[in-house]
């Protein structure tokens, strides 16, 4: 008789850890914010925390499944190695697990090497200090491969948990934290909804970076549109600069439909840059960015292309190494405005 294998999988995650197959760990559901005008999603969806219990099971069913390929593998004279016959084998023997939506993470993250786990949904650092100390340290004692693990969080969260704790996080580990900073104007982040100020972004990243966590920063090159470009670009350098966070990772704004700021669009109240106009708005961002972190372009997003049809920008995850590589990045942004149709 098949086994039901019974863990949970969220639909979100940051480009970096899909691309890395980081095993995907859910320990909330949704975001308990849900309130940015920009984001579609979650909205149908209401946040929930899941219990220590709920998520040790997961990580044992997951381990499970780790422990019977491997079992097949030595079965078939493979020493325990992640091969196609064993995979096959198993959904065979466990026929439920082939219409599992976690089934082939799993077996990427295992085949890849085991190195990376990614912490879901929207906001790990919710989560009480104590049951998230003990969730990392059961993961960690699970699989012991591990070298890094990440997760996203709100910069609100991070500034109400004390130093202490996030040390105390950061030690049981977490590695990484990914955050949304989206922009760095007080004005834009207000219309925006973001639910934190460009102070509380400062202080929050600040904290992350003392208590010992990899810290990437998100912002959004478009989200002011024609109106608030330039104060947009200001800012946001003047945040990251404050910050001075390992990663500032850039994430083209595009209106998605039913979200309220594509609402404004259709209205009117809202006018989209060009894509001339959003390179042009990096450009004044990069020219003002003084910080010794990595500018990461990691998304398809960051469309821009030169004369032969390439993207300007590298994709890799690791990005461009400042100030060492801003003069490149420059290079890079006016090879991408003299492409661009007139």
């Amino acid at each position: 008789m098949s086994k039901e294998y019974s863990f949970e999988t969220g639909v979100y995650r940051p480009p970096s850890e899909g691309g890395s197959f980081s095993l995907l760990i859910r320990i909330t559901r949704n975001c308990p914010w849900n309130r940015c005008t920009f984001c579609s999603m979650y909205k149908k969806e209401k946040f929930k925390l899941r219990s220590v219990e709920e998520i040790k099971g997961d990580i044992d069913t997951i381990t499970e499944i780790c422990d019977r390929i491997r079992l097949i593998s030595q079965e078939h004279g493979d020493h325990g190695q992640v091969t196609k016959a064993a995979i096959l084998r198993l959904i065979q023997e466990e026929p439920l697990l082939g219409n599992h939506p976690g089934f082939i993470m799993v077996v990427n993250w295992l085949a890849s090497g085991g190195e990376t786990a990614f912490l879901q949904d929207a906001n790990s650092l919710v989560m009480k200090t104590t049951h998230l100390v003990e969730v990392l340290t059961y993961l960690r004692k699970k699989f012991p491969t591990l070298t890094r693990v990440t997760s996203y969080a709100r910069s609100k969260s991070i500034g109400k948990k004390e130093l202490q704790e996030l040390a105390q996080i950061h030690e049981a580990g977490l590695d990484r934290l990914h955050v949304g900073l989206e922009t760095g104007d007080d004005e834009l982040l207000t219309k925006i909804k973001k639910g934190a100020t460009s102070d509380e972004h400062i202080t929050a990243g600040q904290k992350a970076m003392n208590a010992g966590f990899q810290l990437s920063e998100y912002w959004m090159p478009g989200l002011g549109g024609k109106k608030m470009w330039k104060q947009h670009a200001r800012n946001t350098a003047r945040v990251l600069n404050e910050i001075n966070p390992h990663y500032a990772r850039s994430r083209p704004f595009f209106p998605i439909i039913g979200t309220p700021i594509q609402e404004e669009l259709t209205s009117g109240d809202y006018e989209l840059l060009s894509p001339e106009g959003q390179l042009i708005e990096i450009k004044h961002l990069v020219d003002a960015l003084n910080f010794t972190g990595k500018l990461c372009f990691d998304h398809a997003g960051n469309h821009w292309t030169d004369e032969t049809g390439q993207h300007i920008f590298s994709m890799d995850y690791e990005g461009y190494s400042f100030p060492k590589e801003k003069k490149e990045v420059l290079r890079l942004i006016n090879k991408g405005l003299k492409n661009l149709p007139s």
